[in-house]
């Protein structure tokens, strides 16, 4: 973030959005590794409700990162497939529009409405949670609450913030690999695919990991494969994403190695 503000080589739209990808991390690893790291040192584990409902409103906010993602494949799309359009297409304030967009969905549609929902539940068993987050599924198995209503708003937002957006995200690829495979001289394949191969890589991880713990039946059934996979996508992701970037980017090498301009 402070190399994209810094340096006018990286302000451009791609940079602009991977910014905007960094402090979304920043904001919903926050909100999980500290709690984690001093739980991990003492016995007393306990968290108040109010603070399980923060934790569940601010971890959903991986659903902006799902329309993040989206908004930056289809960047890439124009690069590869309409460079001559591309400036105008993707100009200042239609990027600045689309992250707005990006983190009101996750502000309001996603996140508002699962702690809306928690609050809803009824506990009345144990109130051990198994997990080192408040994650949905895990109050859900605690509470004695009638669970289908809260099962068909996680299914609708499902659809709406994860398969939507990643819909998106395959589309927009589908149309680079289908223009990189008519392209004729190998040169320029070799330049489309360096240019998306960062992103498709941060795509891979984050929805790999995310459909493992969400959508995978065995996954929910058996809880350390859960929390491992749950660790992936909330921890180790978002702490390799700067290194994908960084390790196979010139400009931002460049950026590393020169002064501030």
């Amino acid at each position: 973030m402070a190399l994209v503000s810094t340096h006018w080589r990286l302000q451009t739209p791609m940079y602009f959005f991977l910014a905007n990808l960094s402090c979304l991390e920043v904001c919903y690893t926050s909100n999980i590794v500290p709690r984690m790291l001093v739980d991990l040192l003492r016995k007393n584990r306990v968290i108040s409700m109010a603070g399980c409902v923060m934790q569940l409103y601010f971890g959903a906010l991986g659903s902006t990162e799902c329309y993040l993602l989206a908004v930056m494949s289809y960047d890439r799309y124009l690069v590869v497939c309409q460079p001559l359009h591309y400036p105008a297409l993707m100009h200042g304030t239609i990027c600045v529009w689309l992250v707005i967009g990006s983190w009101f969905s996750g502000f309001t549609v996603a996140a508002a409405f699962q702690a809306a929902m928690v609050t809803s539940l009824t506990f009345c068993g144990g109130n051990e949670i198994d997990h080192f987050f408040c994650d949905l599924k895990p109050l859900q198995k605690l509470s004695c609450s009638d669970p289908r209503l809260v099962n068909l708003v996680c299914m609708s937002l499902t659809v709406l913030v994860t398969l939507a957006p990643f819909g998106l995200t395959l589309t927009s690829y589908w149309k680079i690999l289908s223009m990189v495979l008519h392209m004729p001289s190998m040169t320029g394949r070799q330049k489309a695919f360096s240019t998306c191969s960062s992103h498709l890589v941060i795509v891979t991880l984050f929805y790999g990991t995310l459909i493992l713990v969400y959508a995978v039946p065995l996954a929910g059934q058996v809880p350390v494969l859960n929390k491992t996979f749950s660790l992936l996508y909330t921890v180790v992701t978002p702490m390799c994403n700067p290194l994908i970037y960084s390790l196979k980017n010139k400009d931002v090498k460049e950026a590393l190695r020169k002064p501030r301009i």
